[in-house]
């Protein structure tokens, strides 16, 4: 099998994503956390990891994204 390693940044994240990862980036975007978020992801995969995981932690894992980066209820109810 062909694995391909590709560092990204941030804003690069979103070209990426697809579906609901895009949404919840937009979210986590609009509410200035995009630096905590890849700190977070850095922490949580320190080894080089598949753009599928990241798109499905950040697709399906919201509220525990939003704890770690403590984004409040008020950003949770906008959605």
């Amino acid at each position: 099998m062909l694995s391909i390693v590709k560092e990204i940044s941030g804003y690069e994240l979103k070209d990426e994503l697809w579906s609901g990862a895009l949404d919840r980036l937009e979210t986590i975007t609009q509410a200035d956390k995009l630096h905590d978020l890849m700190d977070l992801l850095e922490e949580i995969y320190p080894e080089p990891v598949g753009i599928t995981t990241v798109n499905d932690l950040l697709w399906f894992e919201e509220d525990f994204l939003f704890e770690q980066l403590e984004l409040g209820e008020h950003v949770q109810k906008r959605r």
